[in-house]
């Protein structure tokens, strides 16, 4: 598996334990490399979304294809 790939798990899995802010989740997963896009490929392959709630901000949240990439990698949450 990728180092990427195994990136991607870890962000995914991170959000499933619990829903995050957009501000810590760009904390903690942005970067300036284009070879890590670890945020940005999650969101393109739908396994994050990104709510606005009023009065909380934006959150994200796994999906239900983020959840099945943990269940087929054994990263239950």
């Amino acid at each position: 598996m990728a180092a990427a790939e195994v990136l991607i798990l870890d962000l995914v899995e991170w959000i499933g334990v619990q829903p995050r802010s957009y501000d810590d989740v760009m904390a903690a997963w942005r970067t300036s490399c284009p070879r890590l896009t670890i945020w940005e490929d999650a969101v393109d392959r739908k396994l994050l979304t990104r709510e606005y709630r009023h009065g909380i901000g934006a959150m994200v949240h796994i999906t239900p294809a983020g959840r099945t990439l943990l269940a087929a990698a054994g990263r239950m949450p």
